[in-house]
């Protein structure tokens, strides 16, 4: 379509859900977004703990344990 005015859209149906079905969308969306939040935190928190460990790795400060080479 090469235009698009309010005239157009103003002839388009577009059928919704319930509302009750349109709230329970919402406590999901919702809820997932709550949930990508603690995620996302999460992974802060193990970006800088790791962080830290290659730290003390490289100045040496920590140590690993010495395994035997395989044969």
């Amino acid at each position: 379509m090469l235009s698009l005015n309010t005239a157009i859209l103003r002839g388009v149906a577009i059928d919704l859900p319930p509302v009750d079905e349109q709230k329970s969308i919402g406590k999901v969306v919702f809820d997932l977004n709550v949930e990508l939040g603690v995620l996302e935190r999460r992974l802060v928190k193990a970006k800088a703990l790791k962080q830290g460990l290659m730290q003390e790795l490289v100045t040496g400060r920590t140590r690993l344990p010495a395994t035997e080479a395989a044969a």
